[in-house]
């Protein structure tokens, strides 16, 4: 990941390099990882993960369907 800084201006290019990395899933998958997480846990959180996925690409669908 890469962010560039212009006109010396640090907090602004950290302040876009906090939204990268949020966009990305970092500060997600460090929380996920900061603790053990057992294969049963593992499992569930995937899955309503994989849920979660398809009910947002369906809600695009139909909204550019125009259901």
């Amino acid at each position: 990941m890469q962010v560039f800084v212009k006109d010396n201006d640090v907090n602004s290019a950290l302040r876009v390099l906090k939204k990268k990395m949020q966009r990305e899933g970092v500060f997600r998958e460090m929380k996920r990882r900061r603790a053990y997480e057992k294969p049963s846990e593992r499992t569930a959180r995937e899955a309503a993960e994989g849920v979660r996925r398809r009910r947002k690409a369906m809600r695009k669908r139909m909204e550019r369907e125009g259901y």
